[in-house]
């Protein structure tokens, strides 16, 4: 499998990206859409999700109703992201073993955690039962 993007900047820090059917804007600046580091924590967290679902279902949990990830990534004095920190909320009433279990699973799952460096993967800690 290919994925292809076509992403184009015809002036400034704005570029388009043409993902399949989709358009995607990331600006440097912060003006035109949100800025690379931005997006990437943003994916990051898109793909954490659904692999924290999957990690549940392995784990025998089916449905864990809502989730919420609020994260935080640290930029050094180059721009660059040096730590990112993930904070889940989970409908789902999980004891300690259990929301572990199935966080170990989902950084075996996420494909963006698995294409970060190791010092950039997500310090993660939860709350469950929080809606």
């Amino acid at each position: 499998m290919t994925i292809e993007v076509t992403s184009t900047s015809e002036e400034g820090y704005t570029t388009r990206s043409r993902v399949g059917d989709f358009e995607l804007t990331i600006d440097a600046t912060d003006e035109d859409g949100p800025n690379p580091n931005a997006t990437l924590l943003a994916d990051y967290a898109s793909c954490f999700i659904p692999a924290f679902r999957v990690g549940g279902q392995k784990e025998g949990f089916d449905d864990l109703g809502r989730i919420d990830v609020d994260v935080e990534g640290d930029i050094d004095d180059g721009d660059d992201i040096s730590a990112i920190r993930f904070h889940l909320l989970v409908e789902e009433d999980l004891d300690d073993d259990e929301f572990d279990a199935i966080v170990e699973r989902a950084e075996g799952i996420c494909h963006v955690h698995a294409a970060l460096r190791e010092e950039l993967h997500a310090e993660i800690s939860g709350e469950t039962g929080a809606f």
